[in-house]
């Protein structure tokens, strides 16, 4: 043992004050430091405005990116107080800015309804800036503050009169902390329009004013959350007339709870529901999502029984009751109890009552005053049992045939030799031709190759039993070892990276969006997991001599001939993986010292839900939208 580790004594202990243990420990505070972190900056702020929306003084939100970067929030709530605090004998502003804990939160004078939980907000975007500015609106003045790295450079100072209400929060965060600090438009977009859905009637605006980035719009929906499911069922064909929705409110010994409930079944195969409590995304769900598959289950359930529609031995499961249900549940509660730091699981047990009363009276409402669609709804739940149970015999089929129990291997599988699945990746590849070559070029220690003929299924609109005929699907379900569905089991998992590889043209694009759309709908844990991969293979070789080079954009590609000199300087554009010999493709696609791959993440499960029904629904005007209004990324990208 040596002498340091023997005086083990008080001058060894660290005391962290202030703000320090956000910059030492940042991960803690906003979850990371990349891209995602980044973004949970401006998420902090929003829901202070949020909040202030919530105890009904602020009707209106602005958030700016500036030219060099810098993001503002502006709100027209009471203004954060700027009068002396008491005890620390500084403003309140101050105070909340620089102070862990500190807010108005905590007493339930404040706010009577908050997702600000923690107090942490604002002084933790405010540690993790270069620098910081708050403007408060109050009283007829402005008052503005200036921080750098959570520390005050300026007094609270007035520098002129107004006659609105409100804050301002400018702040550029610090590139010591994070990985970027470029934020992504369509990010802020996406959580900014979800804002806008859970607080009806409320106006959010973002705007972009980087160099040729200039752009920026508007969210605000009177209708809400109602507003929001119709929204996700843009692509699809819906099944009642008009959007089921109930909003209630109980007051119970000084607790104030309220509901808001909207739904509508739609030809679609998935379920899509999302909780929320007091506006934050509740994605392990809680008491009030348990209240609504409680409630949905059983008004189901007694209705088909009381009809004859069903007999009491045939009795729809909750999975029967919820195929093709898109439904918003948001419900707002003073000193909410959520699991964890994380705040994704609510746990007030009084709201699981609650959501059940709500959904209970809306939907025994609708079934009594439209009894051809509760009939016709009936029907579909009795459809998705008979293909749920076609899908169990098929998967029981399937396993007596040893297919999900990873016994028989596929046929045209290249397998590695490692055994540690930590150790191993598979590689999925378009045709005969590309597998072949990959074969030859692969490191068969470690790399296993699995050669696709054709196109796979498009799952997104075929339920399992058809699903689990698909013969390319079969062969990657059993090279994965995993099973499917309810039946996948991660810890079974053969390989630790899953690669997809491709062409890079429309076909190689299609087979790469099915196989996503695959994962995504049957064995979603591998892509919250960050097991699936994409590879990316050059577009040309450039040679010159003895000199080669690859490229993989067509800006390399100039850059190249321009280093290199273009008289004398040959360029082959590879059309498929199948151009290249074994040798060239491990060097550039295959070698761990030098590919590059993309990573797949589950970053926006809303958003990458939206996008697989738009890109592989029965919508064809959506997709081509959509192509239209990502042309011009796909462009930047390449060059």
């Amino acid at each position: 043992m040596s002498d340091k580790q023997h005086n083990y004594d008080a001058s060894q202990i660290q005391v962290l004050e202030g703000l320090d243990p956000v910059r030492k420990r940042p991960g803690m505070y906003i979850g990371s430091t990349d891209i995602r972190g980044l973004h949970h900056l401006v998420t902090e702020i929003v829901d202070n405005s949020v909040d202030e929306a919530l105890a009904g003084f602020c009707d209106t939100i602005l958030i700016e990116i500036d030219r060099n970067g810098a993001v503002s929030v502006t709100d027209n709530g009471r203004g954060i107080p700027i009068d002396i605090h008491k005890e620390k004998k500084v403003p309140a502003v101050q105070l909340v800015l620089t102070e862990l804990h500190a807010g108005g939160k905590f007493g339930g004078e404040g706010y009577k309804v908050s997702g600000g939980l923690h107090g942490v907000g604002l002084s933790v975007v405010n540690a993790l800036s270069e620098w910081l500015e708050v403007e408060v609106y109050k009283d007829g003045q402005i008052h503005k503050q200036k921080y750098a790295r959570g520390v005050p450079m300026t007094p609270l100072k007035p520098i002129g009169k107004t006659k609105n209400n409100g804050t301002k929060v400018t702040f550029f965060p610090d590139a010591d902390i994070f990985e970027t600090l470029d934020f992504s438009y369509e990010t802020l977009r996406t959580r900014l329009r979800e804002v806008a859905f859970l607080n009806k009637g409320l106006s959010v605006t973002l705007k972009d004013e980087r160099v040729g980035q200039e752009r920026g719009e508007t969210f605000k929906f009177d209708g809400g959350i109602l507003d929001f499911v119709d929204y996700l069922n843009r692509s699809k064909t819906t099944m009642f007339p008009t959007t089921l929705y109930a909003e209630k409110e109980y007051k119970e010994k000084g607790k104030i709870r309220s509901v808001e409930i909207a739904m509508q079944y739609n030809d679609g195969f998935a379920e899509i529901v999302y909780s929320y409590a007091n506006n934050i995304n509740t994605e392990e769900g809680g008491t009030h999502l348990t209240g609504f598959r409680n409630a949905i289950t059983k008004v189901i359930n007694d209705y088909a029984l009381q009809n004859n529609v069903i007999k009491e031995s045939e009795k729809l499961s909750g999975d029967d009751v919820r195929e093709g249900l898109t439904a918003v549940i948001s419900v707002k509660l003073n000193e909410p109890q959520f699991e964890g730091q994380t705040k994704t699981k609510l746990g007030n047990s009084d709201m699981r009552a609650y959501v059940e009363k709500t959904l209970t009276e809306l939907l025994g409402t609708y079934f009594e005053e439209n009894p051809k669609e509760a009939k016709e709804l009936i029907l579909k739940c009795v459809m998705a049992q008979r293909a749920r149970d076609a899908a169990r015999n098929a998967r029981e089929l399937t396993r007596r045939k040893g297919f999900l129990e990873g016994t028989t291997l596929p046929g045209k599988l290249a397998d590695c030799t490692e055994r540690d699945p930590s150790s191993t990746e598979i590689y999925i590849v378009e045709g005969n031709s590309a597998g072949g070559t990959a074969k030859q070029g692969r490191d068969r220690r470690f790399q296993a190759i699995l050669p696709l003929r054709g196109k796979i299924l498009n799952v997104e609109k075929s339920r399992l039993a058809k699903v689990l005929e698909n013969v390319e699907i079969k062969s990657m379900i059993t090279a994965f070892g995993c099973g499917i569905a309810d039946d996948f089991d991660l810890k079974k998992l053969r390989y630790n990276k899953i690669i997809i590889m491709t062409d890079a043209d429309v076909d190689g694009s299609h087979i790469r969006i099915l196989l996503l759309t695959f994962f995504f709908r049957y064995m979603k844990p591998l892509v919250e997991n960050g097991h699936v991969y994409i590879a990316q293979p050059p577009l040309y070789k450039v040679s010159k001599g003895k000199t080669v080079e690859y490229c993989y954009n067509d800006k390399e590609l100039n850059d190249k001939l321009n280093s290199m000199g273009r008289k004398g300087t040959d360029v082959q554009r590879y059309k498929g993986l199948g151009e290249m010999n074994a040798d060239q493709l491990w060097d550039t696609t295959m070698n761990p010292e030098e590919r590059t791959l993309l990573l797949v993440t589950m970053d926006d499960a809303f958003e990458a839900d939206e996008t697989f029904n738009i890109l592989m629904g029965d919508m064809p005007e959506l997709r081509r939208k959509f192509i239209e209004e990502n042309a011009k990324l796909v462009t930047d990208l390449d060059v």
